[in-house]
């Protein structure tokens, strides 16, 4: 009979345990794949590596990124930009279809690296060095 009241009161502040026990709070940060996409939504207010809605936007595939890494990406791209326009004009020139590589062993590869060289030389690589071609009679005018 000693038993049952000690057991008794052992259930007792058990069930008093349960009652103060709080809930878990909802992390406001987003982990995981879709991250990014969850805390440009409005979902989750940052990012683990710390980005916050105002630092992403989508990208022209609809794909979100830091607003920081799609600037850096614009601004390295600007250093090939020039020859990726005269490849692409050379691979139209040479129709050239597929996949070949530029200054491979093959001698279409080769044909395509020395055409491409050369329409990057005469600045008929693209728009770039067209805009350039452009702008620059420009720029002159005003400093004469």
């Amino acid at each position: 009979m000693a038993f049952k009241p000690s057991a008794m009161k052992a259930v007792k502040a058990m069930q008093e345990m349960k009652v103060v026990k709080k809930s878990k709070k909802v992390s406001k940060i987003a982990k995981g794949r879709f991250a990014k996409a969850t805390v440009l939504k409005g979902n989750k207010t940052k990012t683990v590596g710390g980005l916050t809605r105002e630092q992403l936007m989508k990208n022209k595939r609809g794909k979100v990124v830091s607003k920081k890494a799609a600037a850096n990406g614009k601004r390295a791209f600007r250093n090939i930009q020039d020859w990726v326009s005269s490849v692409v004009a050379a691979r139209k020139a040479l129709q050239v279809s597929g996949f070949v590589a530029i200054n491979g062993k093959s001698l279409q590869g080769k044909a395509l690296y020395v055409k491409s060289k050369a329409l990057r030389a005469a600045g008929q690589g693209g728009q770039r060095t067209a805009a350039a071609g452009i702008a620059a009679p420009e720029a002159s005018t005003t400093s004469e």
